[in-house]
């Protein structure tokens, strides 16, 4: 699989100074955190989740989390497992594979023993599966998820990985945000080679004092959620060979609302590529809010997000290509003539490189570049979305609703 796969070679052609790599479920660790990319979500009770599955990897997904937490009702777990089985056994037995025409699949979880049932109920269909979401992630109650899903593994002879989601009181609380953040530290040392990447439950966050943000109002923007982001990153997210790769959090809407703020998209990038209709299409469904947020996300340190519907994964993904100024920045940060370090001016002449504070930025972002793609000079996000929704058009695969 690939980013932007969906598009026509030579689509990519005319956006990518360097295409997106291929990779698959056995590739590195570190590569797959950063691929996730938009994390689909879905309950597990959809009747045609085999079909959706197929039908949004064919609209350029390329992960996705079936859900039997949150996202469904307590007295449809026993159905939503027989019906996650069933699709996901269903797809495996038409010949479907992991690593040709499927997303990274990941099952969320709501206690450590369906990790066990699920595993051995799926038979050889586990193939498909990447790994488990482990809910409300602590020391004391993901221990018992992190051990089960060791043991899964070695049953069934496949590695998975596990995806803690951070969203507990403890988190949040003052008083108990650092001992708890430094017992997650301590779990995740313990099955690093497990923990693929942290996902951040900031609508649960918000429950907790009774918060809900607006459409118009980016999680950077409620201070509470503001600071426990600050901190994750600082103790679970560090760039020293100990942090995980942290994931941004969740972007609740998705159909058109009342304004009360000017829209946050300006005009000219729009206009100069004949895509009016683009940006309006955009603010009418507060896409323009989700854009804000995405680049607030890296700007703090996170990679990728959670996604509850289909439209929000082509702005992740087109905010998420390298940009050619971005990409010409760092190869000349790592280039080896200047490990010694020193200054230097950019290519684009706009800004001052200085080699060793910035390597570590310039590692990141040619990992990315990898797994994303190096956008061509003068190609931006508004082209990468344009080509995605021209695509999505073309194919006529309009979603109706939500999918978590």
């Amino acid at each position: 699989m690939r980013h932007f796969g969906h598009l026509a070679p030579s689509v990519r052609e005319a956006l990518f100074h360097r295409e997106p790599v291929e990779f698959t479920s056995a590739s590195p660790a570190g590569l797959l955190a950063v691929a996730l990319g938009a994390t689909l979500y879905s309950p597990a009770t959809r009747p045609q989740l085999a079909q959706d599955v197929l039908k949004m990897a064919d609209r350029g997904v390329v992960s996705m989390v079936l859900c039997l937490e949150d996202s469904i009702a307590d007295a449809e777990v026993p159905a939503a497992e027989a019906n996650l089985v069933r699709q996901l056994t269903a797809l495996h037995a038409a010949g479907h594979d992991a690593d040709a025409d499927l997303p990274l699949l990941f099952v969320r979880v709501r206690e450590a023993g369906q990790i066990t049932r699920l595993t051995t109920r799926l038979g050889d269909a586990v193939r498909l599966l990447s790994g488990y979401v482990l809910p409300k992630f602590t020391e004391d109650r993901g221990m018992p998820f992190l051990e089960a899903l060791a043991r899964a593994e070695s049953d069934c002879g496949r590695r998975l990985f596990a995806m803690p989601v951070l969203e507990s009181p403890e988190v949040l609380h003052l008083e108990t945000r650092a001992e708890t953040l430094a017992g997650i530290a301590r779990s995740v040392d313990k099955y690093r080679d497990r923990v693929l990447a942290l996902r951040l439950g900031v609508t649960d966050f918000c429950s907790v004092y009774g918060l809900r943000r607006t459409p118009h109002i980016t999680a950077y923007d409620v201070g509470l959620v503001a600071t426990v982001i600050a901190d994750v990153v600082n103790v679970l997210g560090r760039n020293d060979g100990t942090g995980c790769t942290v994931t941004g959090p969740v972007w609740e809407y998705f159909r058109f609302s009342e304004r009360m703020f000017k829209p946050q998209l300006r005009s000219s990038p729009f206009r100069w590529r004949g895509a009016d209709e683009l940006r309006a299409e955009l603010i009418e469904h507060d896409m323009d809010g989700l854009l804000r947020e995405i680049q607030l996300d890296r700007a703090n340190g996170l990679q990728g997000k959670t996604c509850i519907h289909p439209s929000h994964v082509a702005p992740v993904h087109a905010l998420s290509v390298v940009s050619h100024e971005e990409f010409s920045d760092a190869t000349d940060i790592l280039r080896p003539e200047r490990h010694g370090g020193g200054v230097l001016r950019s290519a684009y002449t706009n800004k001052m490189n200085e080699v060793k504070p910035h390597r570590a930025w310039a590692e990141r972002t040619l990992l990315r570049a990898e797994v994303f793609g190096v956008a061509r000079e003068g190609v931006d996000f508004v082209d990468l979305l344009a080509a995605g929704q021209h695509d999505h058009d073309h194919r006529g695969t309009e979603e109706d609703g939500t999918h978590a």
